[in-house]
């Protein structure tokens, strides 16, 4: 792949992170957004998913053995999307270092595999990391964020802007609150994409 083809695939690759983020809410539909989810998952074969996650589950256990930090990789498929796992049977302070703080880190070794993949098949990724459990207690987190924010909502009338966070929490949250009967809308750009919750 050339030097110009990947950079156009990278920013394509950032793009459609945005548009994770996006799906649930641009035109305050939830039925879209999960239309939008189907149609991705049927656009994208089973092997394709299967080798993507064999790639990354390449890349990542070299990227563990030269940072000398145990862990089991696990990969699953559904929904049209690659799911992949590190877990360790002790806890290790090597796999917490690439969660950081916020899962920051998380996120960007995230990035890295899609890139890996994108490398090795010249297909983009939307493959979910995650690192000892830390998205699904996160999601949980998210979901009592949604919860307060739709609380405050409803007590005050006035719509309430959340922290920034990455597209994949955001569309935890916008389907959360829509769970809820309210609405929410990203704003703001790169870093400081948020979600605002409102009753309408």
């Amino acid at each position: 792949m050339s030097a110009e083809s990947t950079e156009h695939a990278i920013s394509a690759e950032f793009e459609d992170d945005r548009d994770d983020a996006q799906e649930a809410v641009l035109d305050g539909s939830q039925d879209s957004s999960k239309g939008a989810e189907a149609g991705a998952g049927k656009s994208v074969t089973a092997s394709r998913l299967e080798e993507e996650g064999d790639v990354a589950a390449d890349y990542l256990e070299e990227l563990l053995d030269i940072a000398d930090i145990d862990g089991d990789i696990d990969i699953e498929v559904r929904n049209g999307r690659t799911y992949i796992s590190i877990v360790a049977e002790e806890e290790s302070a090597g796999l917490e270092g690439l969660v950081g703080r916020d899962g920051e880190v998380l996120e960007a070794l995230q990035e890295l595999t899609r890139l890996a993949v994108l490398s090795a098949t010249e297909n983009r990724s939307r493959l979910v990391l995650d690192i000892n459990g830390y998205r699904a207690e996160r999601a949980g987190d998210l979901q009592k964020i949604a919860e307060d924010a739709a609380a405050a909502v409803k007590e005050s009338g006035e719509a309430v802007a959340l922290a920034p966070m990455s597209a994949y929490e955001r569309k935890i949250v916008h389907d959360a609150v829509a769970d809820l009967g309210l609405v929410s809308e990203s704003e703001g750009e790169g870093a400081d994409r948020h979600i605002v919750v409102s009753a309408d």
